[in-house]
């Protein structure tokens, strides 16, 4: 094994698929390290990438800096022979303690090289996908490096592929033809709140520090104030005006919080309608019902308006703006993630 580059330069754009397009393009050839598993204290998780140019040049992570500097100089040798190949950090290796991975953590990665006229394709594609919010599930035979691509609307994907675009989840399987890891590559989860209230105020925080995007939509100018939602996203037009034009997909979570009818509804009418997975909607039993009968008055099913979820939230005795705000963000996360399927701790480790 090669030692590391003694000057290693960062992509000025922080974007593994920006740097690798632009690295494709200009020079031809790029390596790519993929986490394709992880175990105890991993601070990259599964998907997580670096790429690493022609030219010493790298952007991403696998492991929060601990094992780049191995991962980069065996992408050197990658580069040049391009033979795939799979390493293997965690305290069982002595190489682990070297490179920072004493406690517990231990993580696989994979490192192929990408010519340009397979390469660019498939990092444009895969840009694409992002840009447009539609995901795209990439698999790949770590023998070969052979890849698979499958968009969300792909009829030659099998249901496990489709799944995959739902729970957002990546694996690494074992098949008659050898290891294969599924990477899904999808959008971050995205919440539309309407309503600048006090709840929305909370939820909005809660959305962020979950990671998702989240966006706050409220014509009503004295609630949705800057002060009020510090660092958040805000829509000051009309929900029908404000939501067409940013889009609803499979991806996408619509709260109705304004509790103003003229306000929630408009905003329901085009969920209910949409390939959103969260449609939820505050009020009491009593409202729901006046609700449920003006929506079903202005032409809508009984099976669209089942679709939303009211009284919003879990129910654990929320009370409080703070904890009905809990309540929602886990019902949120419920509707995007499924129960937690827990495996046992002998599982077997692909």
């Amino acid at each position: 094994m090669s030692e590391p580059p003694t000057h290693l330069h960062r992509a000025k754009s922080h974007d593994v698929l920006e740097a690798a397009r632009s690295w494709l393009d200009q020079d031809g050839r790029i390596a790519l390290a993929t986490v394709i598993g992880t175990w105890g204290s991993a601070p990259v998780g599964i998907g997580g990438q670096l790429v690493i140019g022609a030219d010493g040049r790298f952007e991403g992570s696998v492991s929060g800096g601990c094992v780049e500097g191995e991962v980069i100089a065996e992408a050197e040798e990658i580069l040049t022979n391009g033979k795939p190949k799979t390493l293997e950090f965690g305290v069982a290796d002595e190489t682990a303690w070297q490179v920072g991975l004493p406690c517990g953590g231990q993580i696989k990665v994979f490192v192929e090289r990408l010519e340009k006229a397979e390469g660019l394709p498939l990092v444009t594609r895969a840009l694409d996908a992002r840009i447009n919010r539609r995901g795209l599930i990439v698999r790949t035979r770590l023998a070969d490096g052979r890849h698979e691509l499958f968009g969300r609307d792909d009829k030659v994907a099998d249901a496990s592929i489709q799944a995959r675009f739902d729970s957002g989840e990546s694996e690494l399987t074992q098949t008659p033809d050898g290891e294969v890891f599924v990477h899904a590559m999808v959008p971050p989860a995205r919440v539309l709140i309407i309503g600048a209230t006090h709840i929305g105020q909370v939820l909005a925080q809660l959305v962020k520090i979950a990671g998702y995007e989240v966006t706050v939509i409220d014509p009503r100018t004295a609630f949705a104030a800057e002060a009020r939602f510090p660092d958040i996203r805000l829509d000051t037009e009309w929900p029908q005006d404000a939501i067409p034009r940013i889009g609803l997909d499979p991806y996408t979570a619509v709260v109705a919080l304004a509790h103003v009818g003229h306000i929630d509804d408009e905003a329901l009418k085009l969920a209910m309608r949409s390939q959103c997975f969260y449609v939820g909607a505050l009020g009491s039993r009593r409202n729901h019902a006046k609700r449920t009968q003006r929506l079903s008055e202005a032409g809508f099913s009984d099976e669209e308006i089942k679709r939303i979820h009211s009284p919003i939230g879990i129910n654990v005795g929320a009370q409080s703006p703070p904890e009905i705000a809990i309540s929602i963000m886990a019902e949120v996360i419920l509707a995007l993630r499924g129960p937690k399927v827990y495996k046992p701790a002998d599982a077997p480790r692909t």
